[in-house]
């Protein structure tokens, strides 16, 4: 039982085991480890050096805040930043850059201008830089890789100036495309709001008094005519009963001059101018009761009264004062009398003239006032359907007004958002951290080389030592003759090796250390060239 336990394999990792096959696979793992690896050290020191030369370029934000001024640009700046990406990379700038920068000097005679542009897109990279936790494009990194230092910090350089300064020049182009269409559409608007104010205009000034706004003024316009037109007919109606009276005391005084006087001198027709006075001083207290004693009715009633008493007592003088013996005519006067005695007669003639005319103008003032209350009265008919074709005129002006405030608002604002963009005060790229001059080359990552190749190295001398170690068919330690042999091992004898044997194999042990020594410190020296230097 205690053999069987002897004779199982222990378990786990045999150190030893590894130990004494490295030394005895020495030579098969140390040179194809270190010719690998300086190898592919070398080689990473035969590639051309690539400097890399990055920028960092912020996206600031405007100066004054979107509240005041709002931008009129593309507010989306991935699609602003593709946008300038490609012009920039646009083959007409990349040609540019290569003969102002002599970019590709040793490659130009042997390839032709596109493999230049191409190769020069390869060697920019453009990187962006979005806020943590956000889909935000807050800055971004531009760089170029050259194989001069300098040359890739110049171009760095000017990519740099030519994305601040395109990206200036693209939003003010925008800012200023986007006001002077709103100037074209603010002009249009202009244009059919004045056509809109001409068309309103001309139907106010072609139905001037049928307008909606005038029907009050109408109706007060109206309701005075119509007082008026009462007042003219009175008077009017005064006028002709004037007349009648007038006509009959002329009729009157006519007779009396051919009618014997009465034995006490007075005269037969003096009973109705006394009728007369008396109808007139009972009008005029009648008008008195309402009017005061400057209404122009009142004054004239009283002229008419102060007259009509003048030629009572003119004609009652007459009548007194006339010769015994009449003449042959009583129409001819034939000396100073005669023509005393008609002076009343012709009084009378001269005022019925005067109401005869009175007459003719009461009735041509009501007349035309008639004319103007019919004119007044189809106004006031016409105002409902003026009413609705002002509304629906009014409905299109009140339209165009408010598009022309709302474009009129809109291209201040977008005049505004132009000024701010002309001074740089909105949205713009500054450098944050300048083009720096590379003084390690970023291709080939030699550093990086150097562990592969010593990955590399470790692979292709474990397989050597591997392969060796398989194809040997002796034995080496007593496990691997146990495990051949079907007994147990009793006796075992050891090596007996000579003096020239144990020097010779004590020389071999040192050369395998010295080896395996200056290979891992020719190794150490590498990296140490390899991080300062690659």
């Amino acid at each position: 039982m205690i053999e069987e336990l002897e004779d199982k394999p222990s378990e786990g990792i045999d150190f030893e085991s590894y130990w004494q096959l490295l030394r005895r696979r020495a030579w098969y793992f140390l040179p194809p480890l270190f010719l690998c690896w300086l190898a592919v050290w070398a080689a990473s020191w035969v590639m051309p050096s690539i400097y890399r030369s990055g920028t960092l370029i912020l996206v600031q934000q405007p100066t004054v805040p979107s509240s005041i001024v709002a931008p009129n640009v593309n507010s989306n700046l991935q699609d602003r930043l593709d946008s300038i990406t490609q012009q920039i990379l646009s083959r007409t700038r990349l040609i540019h850059i290569i003969d102002k920068l002599n970019l590709y000097a040793s490659e130009r005679n042997r390839v032709s201008a596109d493999e230049l542009v191409d190769r020069m897109r390869k060697d920019i990279e453009i990187e962006l830089v979005r806020a943590p936790g956000r889909d935000e494009l807050t800055s971004f990194n531009i760089y170029y890789s050259s194989r001069d230092p300098r040359i890739a910090q110049e171009v760095t350089s000017e990519l740099t100036n030519l994305f601040i300064s395109e990206n200036l020049e693209v939003r003010q182009q925008q800012s200023e495309n986007t006001t002077k269409f709103l100037d074209d559409q603010l002009e249009q608007a202009r244009q059919t709001l004045a056509e809109q104010e001409q068309k309103v205009r001309e139907f106010k000034d072609k139905h001037l008094g049928e307008l909606p706004g005038q029907l009050q003024s109408n109706l007060q316009i109206l309701a005075g005519l119509q007082s008026e037109v009462q007042t003219e007919e009175d008077a009017l109606n005064r006028a002709k009963q004037q007349n009648a009276y007038l006509e009959s005391l002329l009729s009157q005084y006519r007779s009396l001059q051919k009618t014997v006087k009465s034995p006490d001198g007075a005269p037969v027709g003096l009973p109705a101018i006394n009728q007369e006075l008396d109808r007139l001083k009972a009008q005029l207290a009648d008008l008195s009761s309402h009017y005061t004693d400057k209404h122009p009715d009142v004054r004239k009633l009283k002229e008419q009264i102060a007259k009509t008493e003048k030629m009572k007592a003119q004609i009652m003088a007459d009548l007194k004062s006339n010769p015994q013996d009449a003449p042959a005519d009583p129409s001819a006067p034939k000396d100073y009398a005669d023509v005393k005695d008609m002076s009343p007669m012709m009084d009378l003639q001269s005022q019925l003239k005067a109401n005869q005319i009175e007459i003719a103008n009461r009735q041509h003032s009501v007349q035309e006032l008639q004319n103007r209350i019919n004119d007044y009265q189809a106004r006031l008919n016409q105002s409902p359907v003026r009413e609705q074709e002002l509304t629906d005129l009014t409905r299109g002006y009140d339209q165009s007004k408010a598009d022309y405030d709302s474009l009129l608002k809109k291209r201040n604002d977008s005049e505004l958002a132009t000024n701010l963009e002309r001074e740089q005060q909105g949205e713009h790229f500054s450098i944050l951290d300048p083009p720096n001059l590379p003084d390690k080359p970023y291709s080939p990552n030699r550093l990086k080389l150097f562990g592969i190749g010593l990955l590399a190295g470790v692979a292709l001398g474990g397989v050597f030592a591997a392969a060796a170690e398989i194809t040997d068919d002796r034995v080496y330690s007593d496990k691997q003759l146990k495990a051949l042999l079907p007994a147990n091992v009793l006796v075992e004898i050891p090596p007996l090796v000579t003096p020239a044997e144990e020097k010779a194999q004590q020389r071999r042990s040192w050369m395998g250390y010295v080896s395996a020594a200056t290979a891992v410190a020719l190794i150490l020296v590498g990296f140490v060239i390899t991080y300062f230097k690659g």
